[in-house]
């Protein structure tokens, strides 16, 4: 039995997922849904021939009409109206997937996360794209951590070290904005690091971070930050993300533990060694040697995801798309819930109001609310 979709938001991430929705055999595409009439032609077209949507300009209209009542509903607006059409989808008893980031406003966002763990008493499934956690990579990491092979991690480095210039913070008014982006380039560039971060090593304890606007103009968030991050097991991580780094280098993640250590690097694995492959006694460390990552990668289980054409869209988001499926046919959580979402969002503001505040402050009492009247801004 099929699984009817309405895509919700025809712009460029909009066909990103719709690309994803067509190679799966279980999803048929039943229903467009943009305000703009424009964007929806142009997704039409791009689907000529592989499905014929019906065309609607709200999830409200879509959910009145049989053509448009779709089992799944797929956020793919902008991150401000993800709360909106979040709550819409799940009060009418609907799955939903939505797009990262899961809001740009904490507290929104945890009255999305209150309507999904309600839904799910229903069997209704929600989950936010974190289509890093389907890397190869990823998997590979986490998999030796969950299982101990690195013994007990101790710390990590998240970076990522990017550039975007003056005219893309100038090519639209919204950009650059709290209102609308919800920050800089940790919220906009980094929150998929910050989400791969958090998986690996738990939860947050304290964060202290910093901020500055260094390389551009005109804009109201942060162009560069930086961080110290401690966590529930006594792990300690640096976090970084910049847009002034020019001309662009990379997003990596670097884990270090008491038997091994890993780096992913633009998502793919470039270092893995745990001390189980090593039999001497490496008492002063072997400096980078003996770098396993290739073997590790060989004997990597994951399914092969069959793409029409793999430049369309990444092939994480198949591999996400892969295990919601199977989480609804299965009755059983997803592997990405939208509290993971939140908790990287809460990160992503704990810096930013320890920035503001210049002080550290703690994971939880960014969760409970304590800080919900600080405006962020950058010093």
């Amino acid at each position: 039995m099929s699984i009817r979709v309405a895509l919700v938001g025809c712009g460029s991430i909009g066909r990103t997922h719709a690309a994803v929705i067509l190679e799966q055999p279980e999803l048929e595409l039943v229903a467009l849904v943009d305000p703009v009439p424009q964007a929806r032609d142009s997704l039409v077209t791009f689907l000529a021939g592989r499905a014929e949507p019906a065309l609607f300009d709200s999830i409200e209209q879509a959910l009145a009409t049989p053509d448009g009542d779709a089992d799944l509903f797929v956020l793919a607006t902008p991150s401000g109206l993800h709360i909106s059409g979040a709550l819409e989808v799940l009060e009418a008893g609907k799955h939903v997937v939505i797009e990262k980031p899961l809001d740009v406003d904490l507290r929104q966002a945890q009255q999305i996360e209150a309507a999904a763990l309600r839904a799910e008493q229903n069997g209704q499934l929600a989950t936010v794209i974190s289509q890093h956690r389907f890397d190869p990579a990823s998997q590979v990491v986490a998999g030796a951590v969950s299982s101990g092979r690195f013994g007990r991690v101790t710390s990590a480095i998240a970076t990522v070290s990017w550039w975007r210039s003056q005219g893309y913070y100038d090519s639209g008014d919204w950009r650059g904005t709290w209102a609308m982006d919800g920050g800089g380039a940790l919220m906009n560039q980094g929150v998929h690091t910050v989400d791969l971060l958090l998986w690996f090593l738990g939860k947050p304890v304290q964060i202290t971070g910093h901020t500055g606007l260094l390389a551009h103009q005109d804009i109201e968030v942060e162009d560069t930050a930086a961080a110290v991050i401690s966590f529930e097991s006594g792990a300690l991580a640096v976090l970084h993300a910049t847009t002034a780094a020019y001309p662009g280098l990379s997003a990596s993640v670097q884990l270090m533990g008491s038997l091994g250590s890993a780096r992913v690097d633009n998502d793919k694995l470039q270092y893995f060694h745990t001390a189980a492959e090593q039999s001497e006694d490496a008492r002063m460390g072997m400096q980078g040697e003996w770098n396993l990552a290739g073997e590790e990668l060989a004997s990597y289980p994951a399914e092969v995801v069959a793409v029409a054409d793999p430049t369309v869209y990444p092939v994480g988001h198949a591999r996400q798309y892969r295990d919601f499926i199977e989480a609804i046919q299965q009755s059983r959580p997803p592997a990405v819930s939208v509290s993971d979402a939140v908790n990287a969002l809460a990160c992503v503001r704990a810096v930013y109001l320890s920035a503001t505040l210049g002080k550290a402050v703690r994971f939880d009492d960014v969760l409970s609310g304590k800080y919900n009247d600080i405006e962020v801004r950058v010093p």
